[in-house]
């Protein structure tokens, strides 16, 4: 009882990052524009590196445990094949939701791997835990500024993110009491979603990071890098 206690926890601690983005996104007011401006991509590069640690320390690391070379690579393929056809979709769709899409996608199977992990390795789980809090927060700063630019009323886009972060628990509770004895089902999980990671960050978020006569958003990836990494 005191494991389930612990997964919904953390589970819902690193959902609720996702409106706590959301919530910075809204309500940051710099008054110096460029200042602003810089901030903003330092938020997003910040993201950026901490989904690449969750990828680089994470995801494949532990996703290759229990698979060959030749079923790693073809998941960690198909993840990113996955997510390109979700952009797809919604660029033809004419939709501003796809960072929420990529947000959601990434989530929902580290949620699940980390109730699956929780009984064998509960650092480890913990330590999924911080990370996908780390890479949720950045992202829902930036999927709060794709939907407020296309119209959408801040407060229903806040709650909206509340309410997704209830799927942390459902999903932490699904792998831990279903999967936690299925580790090749997890690590497939796993790659599928650093690939589609991989994907969404040089997709959408690396390319937003440059700015013209600005140096210091590139160390934001550095900074979200090594904190995964510590």
């Amino acid at each position: 009882m005191q494991e389930l206690h612990i997964i919904l926890l953390a589970t819902l601690g690193a959902g609720l990052a996702m409106p706590a983005g959301a919530m910075l996104a809204a309500f940051e007011r710099i008054h110096s524009d460029w200042l602003e401006q810089e901030f903003r991509h330092s938020v997003m590069a910040f993201g950026a590196g901490a989904l690449l640690s969750a990828v680089a320390l994470v995801l494949v690391p532990k996703g290759i445990q229990h698979q060959s070379a030749l079923s790693a690579s073809l998941w960690f393929i198909g993840g990113g094949f996955g997510f390109m056809l979700l952009d797809i979709a919604l660029k033809k769709a004419n939709t501003p939701a796809s960072q929420l899409a990529a947000m959601l996608a990434d989530f929902m199977p580290e949620a699940i791997a980390l109730g699956a992990t929780f009984s064998a390795d509960p650092k480890l789980a913990l330590l999924l835990a911080g990370i996908i809090t780390l890479q949720n927060f950045p992202e829902g700063f930036n999927a709060y500024r794709e939907l407020h630019q296309a119209s959408a009323s801040p407060w229903r886009v806040i709650s909206g993110f509340t309410v997704m972060a209830l799927l942390g628990p459902i999903a932490g509770l699904t792998g831990y009491l279903w999967l936690q004895h299925e580790p090749q089902i997890i690590s497939v999980m796993m790659l599928f979603a650093a690939g589609g990671i991989l994907y969404s960050v040089f997709q959408d978020m690396a390319p937003q990071v440059k700015l013209e006569h600005h140096w210091g958003p590139p160390m934001g990836a550095v900074m979200g890098f090594v904190l995964g990494m510590a």
